[in-house]
């Protein structure tokens, strides 16, 4: 039997890749993380509070490319333990 864990953290929006994916900076780390792919309505809520941040060019996290932004957003992320760690946007902070 496997078990998976996964822990519920603040992160930093630090950028968008795509209308539904986040680069996140978690606490205690300097790389920023892709997201997975967010929710329709999550997508649409964070598009409208994302709108206004300045766009500070593009970055690589990982072999993924996003647009860095100037923005201080913070939203709560389901983080996988596992080798994929994977971020899932849970809601806005």
């Amino acid at each position: 039997m496997n078990i998976r864990h996964a822990d519920t953290v603040d992160a930093r929006v630090v950028g968008s890749a795509g209308p539904r994916r986040l680069a996140l900076l978690l606490p205690g780390t300097s790389r920023p993380q892709l997201s997975a792919t967010l929710a329709p309505d999550l997508a649409a809520r964070l598009g409208a509070a994302l709108a206004d941040a300045p766009a500070t060019g593009e970055r690589r996290a990982g072999d993924e490319t996003y647009t860095a932004l100037d923005t201080e957003l913070v939203v709560e992320v389901l983080a996988g333990s596992g080798r994929h760690g994977t971020l899932t946007v849970i809601r806005i902070r």
